[in-house]
């Protein structure tokens, strides 16, 4: 019996893929799981014209998942918003 695993981090063959709308899809993916501020800067920019925003940190749910990384135009480090200086 073959497992199969499911995870909003793992590519998908879907041809719906929500992903594939991310304004972050071509970016870097150590630039989208990053710890650092300056790191995130880049993709925090292309979440504020992402169409799928909303989508992404409902899928992610970082506050409930200890990530790390961008998700819904907010950094996240263990599952809390890193507050940005001058922001």
């Amino acid at each position: 019996m073959t497992t199969t695993l499911s995870s909003p981090f793992l590519p998908s063959d879907n041809a719906l893929d929500w992903r594939r709308d991310a304004a972050c899809a071509d970016l870097p993916q150590r630039s989208v799981f990053t710890k650092s501020p300056t790191e995130a800067e880049q993709v925090l920019r292309a979440c504020n014209k992402c169409p799928i925003r909303t989508e992404c940190e409902a899928v992610v749910d970082p506050a409930h998942t200890w990530f790390d990384g961008v998700s819904g135009g907010r950094l996240w480090r263990n599952g809390r918003e890193v507050k940005r200086v001058g922001r």
